[in-house]
């Protein structure tokens, strides 16, 4: 293990890698999105660590998250998808994933892509908070509020305030490191 100061919740090694190489980093292709935003819904209720280990799963049970292939998954393939133990076997959540991919779809055509959308929340610069403690990071701000009313408005599902916000922090519209992190200044 390197001698680097990371955020606290860094500390299993798919953890640490998703961390240095990802969270908060500026997202803005569509696929990642579209997958960011299935996986910030599968993992309401459970650790991000428990989708990490699965994300290659999904990654491959979800045809690499191309919303105009899940936007079409069928009931057959809805239920294959619920027998399938490498994903969280929630018929909720898996239908959710559906439903939301036909709803990106139609936010795609509108503003011309998903990330000009999502984007648009942040007039395109990421927010750099300045926590010091894990404490002071907030589970839901307004934004997120405003963000999550605005998705269901729209036809998404599980997108309730704190899975935007912490979809927002991983797709880099936020910088939530904190200031003795590492990567706090080398995302500035």
């Amino acid at each position: 293990m390197d001698d680097k100061t990371r955020c606290a919740w860094a500390k299993k090694t798919l953890d640490i890698v998703y961390h240095d190489s990802e969270w908060a980093v500026p997202l803005k292709d569509e696929h990642k999105l579209f997958e960011l935003l299935i996986l910030e819904g599968a993992q309401a209720g459970l650790s991000w660590s428990t989708i990490l280990q699965r994300r290659d799963a999904y990654r491959e049970l979800y045809d690499g998250f191309d919303p105009a292939i899940v936007t079409h998954y069928s009931l057959q393939k809805i239920d294959s998808l619920l027998q399938d133990a490498r994903l969280i076997r929630n018929r909720l959540k898996i239908n959710a994933s559906v439903k939301n991919a036909a709803a990106f779809i139609q936010v795609q055509k509108e503003f011309g892509s998903f990330s000009n959308y999502l984007w648009g929340y942040v007039n395109n610069k990421p927010i750099v908070n300045h926590w010091q403690h894990p404490r002071q990071i907030p589970n839901e701000t307004a934004l997120s509020i405003r963000l999550s009313r605005d998705l269901k408005k729209r036809g998404f599902s599980f997108v309730g305030p704190t899975i935007c916000y912490a979809f927002m922090q991983a797709a880099g519209l936020i910088n939530d490191h904190l200031t003795t992190c590492f990567r706090h200044s080398e995302l500035k």
